[in-house]
């Protein structure tokens, strides 16, 4: 799958044509397949799939909803092939800043199928929210680190549950797990495991958000859900 250039399509300098085939094609394309090949070692297994597969055979749209710290691996969380009606192919997107650094990350996501919304809930959210709302309604599923990009850590921010609300998509908590793993000394603690370790996905129970729900009781649900995947997760690394 190429990766196509949005940036510099948009008139934005992303550096001499050195620089671009360099960051924008080459380190992508390397980071991609590095990761591609750690996932194929690992042992993998889901639980709590099957109200999942459930949704994506009647077409509904659902929102993967994973603290930052999981990222890593966390397209195996996604082993999908969906299309519109029209056939055009569609599957999981995330958001990504409109920046050097998101274009490069989104280059990278592209290798493995992954759209990327351009724009970050921190800078103007309500743009943001509007271009996740946009890609749902067009058929695409959602990624979301609802403690992303930046943190704070594992502290829910509303832009899932926006989403949510206004696209009738289904809300699915989720986390890996790996039993032998290490940290990052990032601000998310990014979980890496080893080659050939296990990796268990959960899946938490899909629901939907009423137009009329409460934004405080919502927020407190998916807060302690996905306090209560961290936790599982955390339980199976230290065994």
């Amino acid at each position: 799958m190429g990766a196509r250039l949005d940036i510099a399509e948009r008139g934005r300098p992303l550096g001499s044509p050195l620089s671009v085939w360099l960051h924008f094609r080459v380190i992508p394309f390397l980071v991609a397949g590095l990761s591609k090949l750690w996932s194929y070692t690992l042992r993998v297994r889901r639980e709590g799939f099957e109200p999942v597969e459930g949704l994506v055979a009647r077409d509904a749209r659902i929102i993967l909803a994973f603290w930052h710290r999981r990222l890593f691996m966390m397209p195996l969380s996604y082993p999908f092939h969906r299309r519109t009606g029209g056939g055009e192919d569609r599957g999981v997107a995330i958001l990504s800043s409109d920046s050097k650094d998101g274009e490069r990350s989104a280059a990278t996501w592209r290798w493995f199928g992954i759209h990327a919304v351009r724009g970050t809930a921190s800078e103007d959210g309500a743009k943001a929210l509007v271009r996740m709302i946009q890609a749902v309604k067009q058929g695409w599923d959602f990624g979301i680190t609802p403690d992303g990009p930046r943190g704070p850590l594992m502290e829910l921010k509303p832009g899932t549950l926006a989403l949510a609300r206004k696209t009738g998509a289904w809300i699915v908590p989720v986390s890996l797990a790996f039993d032998h793993s290490f940290e990052l000394k990032t601000w998310d603690r990014m979980v890496i495991p080893y080659p050939f370790a296990t990796c268990v996905i959960k899946y938490g129970i899909p629901y939907q958000v009423p137009p009329k729900a409460d934004d405080a009781a919502e927020a407190v649900r998916l807060q302690r859900e996905m306090d209560e995947l961290e936790a599982w997760a955390e339980g199976i690394r230290h065994g």
